[in-house]
């Protein structure tokens, strides 16, 4: 089992900037791959980036350029660095991670479905 537990996320004005975090524990060593999807009202999951245990990252085309996502292996966390947030970006922002199978990070960014665990979310709100 692998546990999520995000933070970071808040009210900014647009042009701002916010990192989020994302801790895991239980059985990490079973992850390859991470991600970060969010989830506005009446929207769909959608996926923002993703990262393999090799460092290979997918990106939204919504968000390249302007979101970075990483890894600190050494202390089980997920960062994802976002700038010049807009109010579209407006979401709860959810963690996930995936064990088994690999699946290209290319693909898997746009197959929530096919991550296996979750976090419970952190609340982003981005202000004109």
């Amino acid at each position: 089992q692998v546990h999520l537990v995000e933070s970071g996320g808040g009210s900014v004005q647009a042009g701002g900037s916010l990192r989020l975090s994302c801790a895991a524990s239980g059985y990490t060593g079973s992850i390859y791959c991470m991600g970060w999807f969010r989830q506005a009202p009446g929207k769909v999951r959608e996926g923002v980036a993703a990262i393999d245990n090799d460092g290979r990252t997918s990106y939204a085309d919504s968000v390249k350029g302007r979101f970075t996502i990483s890894q600190d292996n050494a202390k089980n966390t997920l960062y994802l660095q976002m700038n010049s947030l807009n109010p579209e970006d407006t979401a709860m922002y959810y963690c996930a991670a995936r064990t088994g199978v690999r699946v290209a990070v290319t693909v898997i960014l746009f197959h929530p479905y096919l991550f296996g665990y979750w976090g419970q979310g952190t609340q982003v709100t981005v202000s004109s």
